[in-house]
């Protein structure tokens, strides 16, 4: 076979942060490949999944323009006994012919946490997935990275594969790169039949499509003959189809000429939700007090909360260490310090005001009305422990007389954080929001 170093020229090919996180975790087993099968190691099944979903059509595209060959691709788990390369082939071959995508199949309806912040798109998705075509075409999910929106994507492409559709998911920048392929070497032909005769499409970042005017002209033909045809159209963006710059007007009519909807960030009930769920289907166990750090420590994207559940998964089962509260305050150690490094004492101000519809002007008074004194403890707590202010700092800013106030707050919000639950999730709540405003 090639004596392409295939890691290393993956490397080229993705970002930066997605060689650090997952290509890089991948063992290229050569003596067990071919030209014809790649087989990879991956430490856990979470980055074997999201590397199978995500990277299989980079690595073979990769693999392909160093060699002429497009390789059917096995990804296993250390130490997992492997599948003869003859079924492994004649599987994909039979998925190469329908064009189905290779989907994360741990990305469901059921695996999705529902809450506030996502229920309409979640909403949306379902009745899309018993619809297709029919209703709501184009689906159009936007949000912030990292909300859930490729899971939403992929749970509809997931419940029509196994009523037999024919399913293609690309990201955009796929989607580009194939047709940049298929115009250099003359074989649009596949490329139309490849987009246009599937029952469902599903593009994720669509926009990135902004400014590419030969690959916008195709896509807009595409989505003519899908549409047309009434095959289901799903996309996902950063923003709305109005607010993408650098994008066809005739394209940002059609991108709503469905249902367009968002997903917000998830409030904090729906964050610890989202980590006892991750959790559970990474096979982790993990005590209440560490869930609840998790939920109130992270920013809200869901892919970070995976990022870290994929480091604590790997410090137990490679060094063999316990998973305890400690073990993971020592994982998060530097996004804390990152983050405490970022946040001012206005910051915590504007926040809790807004929250608990207080005065700015109030909790730097001598007000004594109890929801004052109660918010102005919780801006005294939260500004010793998400800044490196100092109790003399804290007090000049609020204008007590010194420090002593500050601790003696300080020491009745440890007392209610042990007896007062109510106390417990609307400080929580509000340091989560300090942290990710």
């Amino acid at each position: 076979m090639s004596k392409i170093n295939i890691i290393e020229e993956l490397k080229k090919e993705v970002s930066p942060s997605d060689y650090s996180k997952f290509i890089k975790q991948l063992v290229f087993k050569k003596t067990s490949s071919s030209d014809e099968l790649l087989v990879f190691e991956a430490p856990n099944r979470f980055i074997a999944n999201f590397i199978k979903t995500k990277f299989t059509s980079i690595i073979q595209d990769t693999y392909f323009n160093h060699t002429t060959i497009r390789p059917s691709i096995e990804i296993i788990l250390i130490g997992e006994k492997r599948r003869s390369k003859k079924d492994i082939i004649s599987e994909q071959s039979a998925v190469n012919t329908l064009e189905n995508t290779i989907l994360n199949q741990s990305y469901t309806f059921d695996s999705f946490v529902v809450g506030s912040s996502n229920q309409m798109a979640y909403n949306a998705s379902k009745a899309v997935a018993a619809n297709l075509g029919m209703q709501y075409n184009p689906l159009f999910i936007y949000g912030s990275t990292g909300l859930g929106k490729t899971h939403l994507l992929q749970a509809i492409g997931n419940d029509a594969i196994e009523h037999n559709k024919v399913v293609i998911y690309v990201t955009i920048e796929q989607f580009m790169n194939d047709f940049t392929f298929s115009l250099k070497n003359k074989n649009m032909e596949h490329f139309r039949n490849k987009y246009r005769k599937c029952d469902l499409l599903l593009i994720d970042d669509i926009q990135f499509l902004s400014g590419k005017e030969e690959t916008q002209k195709e896509f807009f033909h595409t989505f003519n003959e899908l549409h047309t045809a009434n095959k289901q159209i799903i996309l996902t963006s950063d923003k709305l189809p109005s607010q993408i710059a650098g994008l066809e007007e005739r394209l940002k009519s059609r991108f709503e000429w469905g249902l367009t909807t968002d997903v917000q960030l998830p409030e904090l009930e729906t964050k610890i939700a989202i980590v006892e769920k991750k959790s559970e289907l990474n096979g982790i166990h993990l005590s209440k007090e560490i869930i609840n750090y998790i939920a109130t420590s992270l920013d809200s994207s869901i892919r970070e909360i995976e990022g870290l559940l994929i480091k604590i998964n790997a410090s137990a089962d490679l060094l063999g260490q316990k998973i305890d509260i400690d073990l993971v305050k020592n994982l998060l150690k530097d996004q804390i310090k990152e983050k405490k490094n970022n946040i001012k004492l206005p910051n915590i101000i504007e926040v809790i005001a807004s929250e608990l519809n207080i005065k700015p002007s109030d909790l730097k008074s001598s007000k004594r009305n109890a929801n004052i004194v109660n918010a102005r403890r919780i801006v005294i707590y939260l500004a010793r422990e998400l800044t490196h202010n100092s109790m003399p700092d804290i007090a000049k800013f609020l204008g007590m007389k010194d420090h002593s106030s500050v601790s003696k707050n300080i020491s009745k919000a440890h007392e209610l954080l042990e007896k007062d639950e109510n106390f417990r999730l609307i400080l929580e709540n509000l340091k989560n929001k300090i942290l990710t405003k």
